[in-house]
């Protein structure tokens, strides 16, 4: 090994640039996917207008989305351990691929809800293959380093979809343009998947790595171990992540509807040179302040899990974070107050609550039962974003105003914080491990 770590010092897979190459393309994996998943909302007052879509129509797209994904949690892991992480990696992002095709060709609403169900089946297990490639490459060394990276580009996906979707709508006359952007940039994440594959097989045969199994992965019988509190965080997922991306999905078009807030910053010159303005300009365009939400957890999110394991305070973190999120929907819809400042406020409780949630789960759950709760947390969580975004647009084509949508998110993260307090009484009884640093 020595020998050829001196023969192939910048290539050999044991150094540590072959691994952070490597995750430079593992990363790139579903930074196609996040961007293809929010296109919709991005453009979602275009596609009113030019498709001549219904709000709950445009919400159903997600709805198709999360429908796809409950049943992919159930099979996306068994594939993942039957065929290997190269091979189950590789169809779900040829599904992504098709897709995404699909949806930017598509001349008719069906087949808009056919590409959106076919690419969320390959979306979601793509997420949870993308974790295991990681643990195979990281697993005692960056592993952490690595999956904050992966999420950091994955969530630049979202950024550049909300700040650029109805800005490629307007350039090149037409919703379908935005569309087909989403579908390249999921090509992109293919060939980024080859390349993984190809470095992957290599680094295999070198170093003889360690197959790693789907960390999401449902095991009925484990079910019924599983303590009150780990129902509590459950329970508070589906409501809080209710109240984040089924709000996030019309927002854009709330946002130029309830205020009229341009869809681009007024800006000429090159496209690229557009693009640059209307990121500098987030605050003052509809997708923009949409974005600050995932903006926010990206930069803060890494503050907030040091946070976490100096701290704990893990329920009490989760009550806050719920509790920041009623004043903040209620302010956008009763009020005519700047949404910047109401958003900004829900990007903070999107730092805090999943900083606090998830890692609470292996804490609270035996060891070997930690795949099964995350599969099953995951499928309920997109119960919740399969009903919501229809509701939502649903509301809003009944009531010709977002107010109910808006008190319906409120009355989410009341429940949520109903539920984050139960965990905390619950945890107490269980020993008060949530709270412990």
């Amino acid at each position: 090994m020595t020998e050829e770590l001196k023969k192939y010092p910048f290539f050999h897979p044991a150094t540590k640039l072959y691994r952070f190459t490597i995750l430079i393309f593992v990363s790139l994996l579903t930074f196609g996917s996040y961007f293809a998943y929010d296109i919709i909302g991005a453009i979602a007052p275009t596609l009113v207008k030019e498709l001549g879509a219904q709000r709950g129509t445009v919400g159903s797209f997600y709805t198709m989305y999360s429908i796809a994904a409950i049943l992919s949690v159930f099979i996306g892991g068994i594939l993942i351990d039957k065929l290997g992480t190269r091979k189950a990696s590789m169809l779900f992002s040829i599904l992504v691929f098709i897709g995404s095709a699909i949806v930017a060709f598509a001349h008719s609403i069906p087949m808009l809800f056919l590409g959106r169900f076919i690419f969320g089946a390959g979306a979601e297990p793509l997420v949870v293959a993308q974790s295991s490639i990681l643990a195979r490459w990281f697993k005692g060394k960056e592993l952490a380093l690595s999956f904050g990276i992966a999420l950091t580009v994955s969530r630049l996906g979202t950024l550049f979809s909300f700040n650029t979707g109805e800005l490629i709508a307007k350039h090149f006359g037409g919703y379908k343009y935005s569309l087909i952007a989403a579908m390249l940039f999921c090509a992109v994440s293919l060939v980024a998947n080859i390349v993984y594959v190809i470095m992957d097989r290599y680094g295999e045969k070198k170093l003889e790595l360690e197959e790693e199994g789907a960390e999401e992965k449902i095991v009925l019988k484990d079910i019924k171990d599983f303590k009150p509190s780990f129902w509590y965080v459950t329970l508070l997922c589906v409501t809080f992540y209710s109240a984040i991306f089924p709000f996030t999905a019309l927002s854009t078009d709330f946002f130029v509807d309830k205020w009229h807030i341009p869809k681009v910053a007024p800006s000429g010159g090159s496209f690229f040179h557009q693009v640059f303005n209307n990121f500098f300009h987030m605050f003052s365009t509809a997708g923009g302040i949409t974005s600050i939400i995932i903006f926010a957890s990206m930069i803060a999110a890494p503050f907030a899990g040091h946070l976490v394991d100096k701290i704990g305070k893990r329920a009490t973190l989760m009550i806050v974070g719920s509790l920041l999120m009623i004043p903040a929907h209620l302010s956008m819809g009763l009020t005519h107050i700047n949404p910047v400042y109401p958003m900004i406020i829900l990007g903070l409780a999107f730092v805090l609550v999943p900083a606090a949630m998830w890692p609470s789960i292996p804490l609270i759950v035996p060891k070997e039962k930690v795949g099964t709760a995350f599969g099953l947390m995951t499928t309920i969580q997109n119960i919740g974003l399969a009903l919501f975004p229809f509701l939502n647009g649903k509301l809003r084509d009944i009531t010709h105003s977002y107010t109910a949508s808006m008190i319906m998110f409120a009355s989410l993260g009341v429940f949520g914080l109903i539920f984050a307090v139960l965990l905390l009484r619950a945890d107490k009884r269980e020993g008060g491990i949530l709270e412990r640093a």
